[in-house]
């Protein structure tokens, strides 16, 4: 939305603005004479530090690579360009400093977990969780009769709609796993999935010691996004708090892959790797 963009400019003053539609550089231009106007999203990583990635879907591919071959920190919320195209992107990660550090809540909480971890040999499984959707109780049946107004009621999260009906059909979450897979380079089979409907443990680590560890957290994306800016330092007051002696308990249960295909097929996808990926995000 550019109308969208120029009220937004107007009243943070960026320096530089992006417009993809070359019909509307000059309004915008005229409209903003405090910022340079660019063609494209990609070309705002010249001028930054660290590069949120928030675009929805493959469109975000540009802005993930020219971040990191421009040896940029790259605070990625964009899943679909790692997943379909991780041949492409996982050879730039480290160039000239370059790095990746999730936005998704819960590749955050396991980035977070794995920063006392001195060796990847030390990782036995990576957990996911899942608030289960809005069908989370419902019977195969009354899924396939749901309606999109019923996907779109997500019990935890207010987002966009597309995440909004892939989670509700738990293909994000099976998307999750092979981003997952990527970031933290262990095989798909070492990645489990919990559905978790409060939504207040996002991921956790088990060593093979044993041990696991989990980060806890309330559900508030100015965490992870605080995270992500100033690693490796933490950003004070970025979310609020919990109170754990308040809380009423923590429930997980396996995910129901006969009710939700789509799971499924996408840990299958991320399984043969290759082109799979990027079928499934085009699909």
């Amino acid at each position: 939305s550019v109308d969208l963009l120029v009220e937004q400019a107007l009243e943070f003053r960026p320096e530089v603005v992006a417009v993809a539609d070359p019909s509307r550089r000059a309004e915008v231009a005229a409209a903003l004479p405090f910022a340079t106007v660019v063609d494209g999203l990609a070309d705002l990583v010249e001028v930054a530090d660290v590069v949120v990635n928030a675009v929805v879907g493959f469109a975000g591919l540009p802005v993930t690579v020219r971040t990191l071959t421009a040896g940029r920190r790259l605070a990625l919320a964009n899943k679909e360009s790692l997943i379909a195209a991780g041949p492409v992107v996982q050879p730039l990660r480290g160039v000239q400093g370059a790095e990746i550090v999730p936005v998704d809540s819960e590749h955050c909480a396991i980035h977070q977990c794995l920063r006392s971890s001195s060796s990847q040999s030390e990782v036995a499984r990576l957990v996911l969780t899942a608030s289960g959707g809005p069908f989370r109780t419902w019977d195969a049946s009354r899924i396939a009769r749901a309606q999109v107004a019923d996907a779109l009621q997500h019990p935890t999260w207010a987002m966009g709609g597309k995440i909004t009906v892939d989670s509700a059909s738990l293909v994000n979450k099976g998307l999750e796993v092979i981003e997952a897979h990527r970031l933290f380079e262990l095989p798909i089979d070492q990645i489990s999935v919990l559905v978790h409907p409060e939504s207040l443990l996002h991921g956790a680590v088990a060593f093979v010691d044993g041990s696991i560890k989990g980060q806890i957290g309330s559900t508030d994306m100015r965490g992870p996004i605080g995270y992500a800016l100033d690693y490796p330092r933490r950003n004070r007051g970025a979310a609020h708090g919990l109170d754990l002696g308040a809380l009423n308990g923590l429930t997980f249960e396996t995910p129901d892959a006969e009710r939700f295909p789509g799971f499924a097929i996408a840990l299958e996808a991320g399984a043969n790797g290759g082109s799979a990926p990027a079928a499934l995000i085009v699909a």
